[in-house]
């Protein structure tokens, strides 16, 4: 489900009627927004009841993380009465080298203690980020390349895992965000060459990073007019890891930096697009890593002055 005119009547009629070669089948709803509009809100309801007393049909609604205000919805409370929800919360990065220490432990193989482990595990999470499955068939295969009763005894060094463990990783563009408010350069510079090695849009790569600065001017001017922060960051919908990276990172922008920002971000705008700007790479994906790299630089930095304005790349 996609776009503002999208036919929930295909959905309804999927999920009451049977293919002539079946006499069952999965109808699989996406709702990539979490959000189905009015419409679609209805529709969902009519999809539970239908589905209620239809054994010969699964339906199954996939949605992202939802807030508290949509998980008590109409149409999310229908499908809850007449289902079950299944909620999978995702590893992410800064938590990826624990899970995959505790994957190796119960194969029996570890890291080496200290930094040098701590390299390791960086450097394994590094290679599968964004594709678990992926990491998961890593972790088997160092299990049968380096078996715990084998020279070693189940630990493992930075140069073995490094010789196995192929670059899997699967790059989110919306993560990317994250990466860069987080100042964390080397991460996003690898976020950017993996999304252009996948073929991402160059254009939702520039709306990403664009939006963010805009959420940030918009929430810095607010400040300006005496709003509180928390409540300048409701009134933009910054919430949950977002929300905690705005917080860092306000201190450290001026509304002047974010001027000079906004309109780089422009220059890049029309980059992608075709057009050459002087004093800027005519290749779009080049564009997108020196404005990336110049939010990114600023977040990580410490506290500035009022005067202080994006550093070049």
């Amino acid at each position: 489900m996609a776009g503002a005119h999208f036919d929930w009547s295909e959905v309804l009629a999927a999920g009451g009627s049977l293919s002539l070669f079946a006499d069952k089948q999965i109808v699989e709803v996406r709702i990539p927004s979490g959000k189905p509009g009015k419409d679609g809100s209805v529709a969902l309801q009519q999809l539970a009841e239908i589905s209620k007393d239809n054994d010969s049909t699964l339906t199954i609604v996939m949605l992202p993380r939802l807030d508290k205000m949509t998980k008590s919805s109409a149409w999310f409370a229908a499908l809850e009465s007449f289902g079950v929800t299944l909620e999978v919360q995702p590893v992410e990065r800064n938590a990826l080298p624990q899970w995959i220490a505790q994957r190796l432990s119960v194969q029996g193989q570890r890291v080496a203690p200290g930094e040098e482990g701590q390299r390791t595990l960086q450097f394994f999470a590094d290679r599968v980020e964004g594709n678990l499955l992926a990491a998961h068939q890593e972790i088997q295969k160092l299990g049968l390349l380096f078996p715990v009763e084998g020279a070693g005894g189940g630990v493992l060094t930075f140069d073995q895992v490094e010789s196995a463990v192929m670059n899997v990783a699967r790059y989110d563009v919306f993560k990317l965000s994250e990466a860069v408010l987080g100042g964390h350069a080397l991460r996003v510079q690898r976020m950017l060459d993996g999304l252009q090695a996948e073929g991402e849009a160059e254009v939702l790569v520039h709306y990403t990073l664009c939006e963010d600065i805009r959420a940030l001017k918009r929430v810095k001017d607010a400040m300006a007019q005496g709003k509180p922060l928390p409540m300048a960051l409701r009134e933009q919908r910054v919430w949950g890891a977002k929300e905690r990276l705005f917080e860092r990172v306000l201190p450290r922008l001026s509304a002047a930096t974010l001027s000079e920002l906004l309109q780089s971000a422009h220059v890049v705008d029309g980059i992608v697009k075709g057009l050459k700007q002087p004093d800027w790479p005519n290749s779009g994906w080049q564009a997108l890593h020196r404005l990336a790299l110049q939010l990114c630089a600023l977040c990580a930095a410490a506290p500035t002055g009022a005067t202080a304005g994006p550093r070049a790349s």
